[in-house]
């Protein structure tokens, strides 16, 4: 080993030197190696604690365990890169793939949109000065308090159906369900549905107030037709039932169930068994009062009719977040008052965004193209700025469709399920992935959906075809859709109704054995269509 010498002067002053020797630093080796070399040596050297020897006279098993597992070790050891396993796999957006948590795309959406707003408002601070000014807030803050009230007075109004059926079911006479009951229930609804229908048109609202209160009337019209059909069905039920107590006079045919929202046809009462007649055996009028008695039955077995109905029971499903009425519903334990402020905050957050892009976006094209259609020469000339304006409201109108369906289906709805309890809280399905319009309408909006499937569609296809029943569902719901677009343009041109309908040929060719199978190119079309669509109605409702 080489060494160095310096010299220091002693501290008692004395010119005698000491010398004092220190090694010479050197560059160091390949840690790794090292590490690798002291550990191949390490093994040849006598256990260090962190593994217990094994006695000589231990069982075979024993031994062989233990000499495996420390040979392992020294292999591992022995390791500079670590072992990468390849198998058979394949990637996150594979067809094949099991892997269906995509949570960070909807955290980028929303970064997206932050993005979006500060540009803006940056440039609008650079422009005038002001990071954003409003110009429909006259608008929304239009006719709010009568919209309130009027809304109020519509709501305690649906509450006549409570006595009603009261009514009905006590009488003995004309006034039972099956006689005249349902149709004084029907012609009460329609009466309802002309009078809350024409109102805001007669007020002179604003879009904004009409738009909010003609949705909410159609909820109010959907929940009170379900909770006055069903409680009529449990009625009949129930008399049935009475009946059987004299079995001379009795109605014999077997029990009916009422659909429930999501109940296949095969779950149902077959027609051929409806019209057959049970004879006046004891095992068949047991097994003829077991079945009325279970249909009066809630599922979870807590509620039965007539016991539900009261004004509490009433109000909580007027709260609850569906339009299918129920005994009883599932409830979650307890309410989370956090997420309840969460979700009030998400609504209007998404008010926010929704005003900013409509503001931003989607005012401003269309100001500029009805300017430029008012001095265009001809046809030609037109067409070409209706096609533009259409191209530049796709992506915002892609934006506003998400968000829409983000404030309805997971906010305000979510919201009032955690307010209530309620703790089936689908209310949509995988719609995005939709390689159909069927399946789509069936995802897509899963409370209005049930609705039409079980009051519209079952009751419609139990006395006609299913192709009729198809049409009478796609054309009450083209009808709302018509009448939710004249609300917010001022105008009835059935744009909405013709697409609405133009879906069933659609979807039969989407069904058919060349289309079914290729799904991507189906739902590359369900999306193109949906864009498109949007953009096109609100383009044709405005400037046409």
């Amino acid at each position: 080993m080489s060494y160095t010498t310096s010299s220091q002067p002693l501290l008692n002053g004395h010119a005698s030197q000491l010398e004092v020797v220190e090694p010479r630093a050197r560059k160091p080796g390949n840690p790794q190696v090292l590490r690798a070399a002291n550990e191949d040596a390490s093994i040849s050297e006598p256990p260090s604690g962190r593994s217990t020897p094994v006695p000589e006279d231990a069982p075979p098993s024993v031994q062989a365990t233990y000499f495996v597992r420390k040979s392992v070790r020294a292999e591992q050891k022995r390791r500079l890169f670590p072992t990468i396993e390849y198998t058979s796999r394949v990637s996150h957006f594979d067809p094949q793939s099991d892997y269906h948590d995509f949570r960070g795309f909807f955290v980028l959406f929303w970064i997206g949109l932050a993005i979006i707003v500060i540009t803006n408002m940056l440039r609008s601070m650079k422009e005038t000065g002001y990071p954003w000014k409003v110009r429909q807030w006259g608008v929304f803050t239009a006719n709010i308090w009568e919209m309130a009230l009027s809304d109020l007075a519509m709501v305690a109004s649906t509450a006549v159906s409570l006595p009603l059926h009261k009514l009905y079911d006590s009488s003995q006479g004309e006034l039972r369900w099956r006689k005249k009951g349902m149709l004084v229930q029907s012609v009460y609804q329609i009466t309802w549905l002309l009078f809350w229908t024409i109102w805001p048109f007669a007020r002179g609202w604003t879009w904004t107030a009409q738009v909010f209160f003609t949705l909410h009337f159609l909820v109010l019209l959907m929940k009170m037709h379900s909770y006055a059909f069903y409680n009529g069905h449990l009625s009949e039920t129930r008399h049935r039932l009475q009946e059987l107590d004299n079995p001379e006079n009795a109605s014999l045919h077997a029990a009916i169930k009422y659909p429930s929202p999501e109940k296949h046809f095969s779950d149902l009462t077959p027609p051929e068994e409806k019209k057959r007649i049970l004879s006046k055996n004891a095992e068949d009028l047991d097994q003829l009062r077991d079945d009325l008695a279970h249909e009066l039955v809630s599922p979870l077995g807590n509620v039965s009719y007539p016991k539900n109905l009261t004004a509490r029971n009433y109000i909580d499903y007027l709260f609850c977040p569906t339009l299918c009425y129920e005994l009883e519903y599932p409830r979650t334990p307890r309410i989370r008052k956090s997420e309840v402020c969460y979700k009030v905050l998400a609504v209007f957050g998404n008010i926010f965004l929704l005003t900013f892009i409509t503001e931003q976006y989607v005012m401003p094209v269309l100001d500029i193209a009805d300017e430029q259609l008012q001095t265009s020469q001809d046809f030609s000339e037109g067409a070409l700025i209706l096609a533009e304006t259409i191209s530049r409201l796709l992506f915002p109108f892609m934006i506003i469709f998400l968000l829409v369906f983000l404030v309805i289906f997971e906010y305000v709805l979510g919201a009032f399920a955690e307010v209530t309890r309620f703790a089936d809280r689908q209310f949509y399905g995988d719609w995005w992935n939709s390689s159909s319009f069927g399946a789509f309408s069936s995802s897509w909006n899963k409370p209005v959906h049930h609705f039409l499937r079980r009051h519209v569609y079952m009751a419609t296809s139990r006395k006609y075809s299913k192709p009729l029943a198809v049409f009478v569902t796609f054309f009450v719901s083209a009808l709302a859709h018509e009448l939710v677009m004249g609300c917010i343009t001022k105008k009835l041109r059935g744009y909405g109704a013709i697409c609405m309908m133009l879906q069933i040929p659609i979807v039969a060719v989407q069904h058919s054995p060349f289309m079914r199978p290729r799904k991507l190119l189906n739902n590359v079309f369900f999306w193109c269509s949906m864009i498109l669509g949007l953009s096109l109605m609100c383009a044709l409702y405005v400037l046409v």
